[in-house]
């Protein structure tokens, strides 16, 4: 296929190795403006009685985040082709310290939407922040800076989760959205001062960057498959996560620490990373797509089995299941992004926006689907929605022409 991304080649060239104080301010960046995304999740039982709103209201907070986040992808992250990645990162900053602001101050539930709404799309700065760490890399170190900073972007998810259940403990759910605005307008803040100028690789128009991503999609039916199998995955991934807090809170009495706490879960996610990268290499990304999502259908099915356990057993099937899925997902979405890299690399950072808007859809849909599900089935309700779509995805992998990707 002819490449519709008429890129030029990068004029920005590193002059030798990186310092690590840069790498660390790119991997912080990354993390912290991803965090964003999810500190509202553990949240949402606190929020829904502070404000006196409904469970399913409530769930439609991370939706529009993860929506909003879905919409910034797909529209503002082609602009790094376009335009000066630090001038883009320092606006993003500006703008996601505000909206978080915003929902620290917020004093109804409408205003709170609408901020949380605005979070998700300055969020998308982390999607300009792993591109820029490429582009300054030499050849020789760019895999183990983009490993750095995407460590960042994984612990940032891992921990955010953790340190907005354990602050709203401690204090009060608006807090941690105020603490968070100031993290993001320092990071945004040493970035403007700490990144060097970068140059636009293309020179096409906006309407145009947007026209070559409709391209790339009809173009790659490997593009397309891996899009909705990772889109399924998120729906799944995205309706547990977003019951999660209000299933503790009804059932067990747990505050929002605890929901927080099971973030940890999330280093099997960190840990994927890197093994699904060896494996993608030495097996190929399709077989390693097919595992992650089995393991992600095979972890939400066994959650069920909690009907067969004595009640003291609960909570450590919950945990082990989660740590399961989350390896799942990780691991299929690092196989996604590797099979879709190779499609054509002049196109890489329009690919990924792709497969992330499509990730992205599939979590706010889960979110609200998840919400749906808990308060009209319970929590075995949301287990069947989550082990159904992650068999979904299973199947968009297993039933492919053997040369497809």
């Amino acid at each position: 296929m002819s490449s519709p991304s008429l890129t030029h080649p990068a004029t920005h060239a590193p002059a030798g190795p990186l310092p690590g104080s840069l790498v660390l301010l790119l991997a912080t960046g990354a993390g912290l403006s991803v965090a964003s995304i999810y500190y509202s999740q553990p949240l949402l039982g606190n929020l829904a009685e502070s404000l006196h709103v409904s469970t399913a209201q409530a769930g439609l907070i991370p939706t529009l985040t993860q929506l909003g986040y879905a919409l910034g992808i797909l529209f503002l992250a082609p602009l790094g082709d376009r335009h000066d990645r630090r001038r883009l990162i320092a606006i993003k900053s500006l703008v996601l310290s505000l909206a978080l602001l915003g929902c620290g101050l917020a004093s109804g539930i409408g205003t709170l939407m609408l901020a949380s709404l605005f979070v998700g799309i300055a969020a998308t700065l982390a999607q300009d922040i792993v591109p820029a760490a490429a582009t300054l890399a030499a050849d020789a170190q760019r895999g183990r800076i983009i490993g750095t900073v995407m460590t960042g972007l994984l612990l940032g998810i891992l921990l955010s989760r953790v340190a907005s259940g354990w602050v709203a403990q401690q204090f009060d759910w608006r807090t941690v959205f105020m603490l968070a605005a100031f993290a993001v307008a320092a990071i945004g803040l040493a970035s403007w001062r700490g990144l060097p100028r970068f140059t636009p690789t293309t020179t096409l128009g906006y309407a145009a960057l947007l026209k070559s991503m409709s391209t790339l999609w009809q173009g790659y039916p490997a593009l397309r498959r891996a899009a909705w199998a990772q889109g399924l995955l998120s729906m799944a991934f995205s309706a547990f996560w977003s019951t999660l807090a209000v299933m503790l809170y009804q059932r067990y009495q747990m505050g929002s620490a605890a929901a927080g706490a099971f973030g940890l879960a999330g280093a099997a996610g960190a840990l994927a990373a890197p093994l699904a990268g060896r494996l993608s290499d030495r097996r190929g990304p399709v077989w390693v797509t097919r595992a992650g999502a089995a393991l992600t259908a095979l972890s939400f099915a066994a959650m069920a089995l909690e009907t067969q356990l004595p009640a003291s057993f609960h909570l450590g099937l919950l945990i082990v299941t989660t740590v399961g899925f989350d390896f799942g997902v990780q691991a299929t979405l690092v196989a996604h992004q590797s099979l879709i890299y190779s499609l054509e690399p002049a196109a890489r950072s329009r690919l990924n926006a792709i497969l992330l808007t499509a990730m992205f859809i599939g979590m706010a849909s889960g979110s609200a689907l998840g919400s749906l599900a808990l308060a009209q089935g319970g929590w075995l309700a949301v287990v069947g929605f989550s082990t159904l779509m992650a068999g979904a995805a299973f199947a968009v992998r297993w039933f492919e022409r053997p040369s497809g990707g």
